[in-house]
């Protein structure tokens, strides 16, 4: 669903991402680790049409993102660290304005169940945004995602600075997007979320993966993972 063939982006003399071949099949979640700088974003960017790759391909479904931007956008949802919505509307209100922006129009009953799905209480649907803590807007992004249909999700830094509870629950959406079939590549400073949320955890460094562990097979330890990051450090 998410395929990387030596995708490789430079500025000038700089290597943002040097030849990255990676595969993530629907059910799946690969969390990118990685310092400031080691690639993770210009990964996720690349995927998202956001930044044109120098060589090599970004794929969604069998899709060449640089051939085809507008038919590959139509199978994949982006989750920002700030997901950016409309303050003076509601989350209701932003929900069916992106869907519409997406090509997707649902019923107000449809678009209750998917902010309700994502774990936004109904009476939150109809205040409005600037009334929301970041877990809630986070809700709404992943609300959007979900009434898309959305087959791969893209999220960068998505837990940065939600308390512990709503990192609990954001994570336990994720889950649920996991076995529903979607296919998602997360970038995170979080080693502890990565264990428990990633099947596998890629560890980035100058633009290269040089690490990559299996956490289905191997039930990894976030002080095993925090040791192999700080070894890229």
């Amino acid at each position: 669903m998410i395929h990387a063939i030596n995708l490789t982006k430079h500025y000038g003399d700089k290597v943002a991402l040097d030849s990255l071949d990676l595969d993530i099949a629907p059910g799946e979640i690969f969390c990118l680790l990685g310092q400031n700088g080691a690639g993770k974003t210009t990964t996720i960017n690349c995927f998202l049409g956001f930044v044109q790759p120098s060589s090599g391909q970004a794929l969604i479904h069998g899709l060449d993102v640089a051939q085809y931007p507008i038919e590959s956008k139509k199978h994949l949802a982006y989750l920002p660290e700030v997901v950016m919505l409309y303050p003076n509307l509601t989350g209701l209100e932003n929900l069916d304005y992106f869907s519409r922006l997406a090509g997707c129009k649902h019923k107000k009953e449809e678009l209750l169940l998917s902010l309700t799905t994502a774990g936004l209480e109904e009476k939150d649907s109809y205040r409005r945004v600037s009334e929301y803590s970041k877990g809630m807007r986070q809700k709404v992004g992943i609300a959007i995602a979900l009434a898309k249909k959305a087959k791969a999700l893209f999220l960068d830094e998505p837990t940065s600075g939600l308390d512990p509870k709503a990192s609990n629950d954001f994570i336990n959406i994720l889950l649920q997007l996991r076995n529903d079939g979607v296919a998602m590549l997360m970038a995170t400073h979080d080693i502890f979320r990565a264990k428990d949320v990633a099947n596998r955890i890629g560890i980035m460094k100058d633009g290269r993966l040089v690490n990559v562990l299996d956490n289905n097979r191997n039930m990894l330890h976030a002080k095993e993972i925090e040791e192999l990051y700080l070894q890229t450090i």
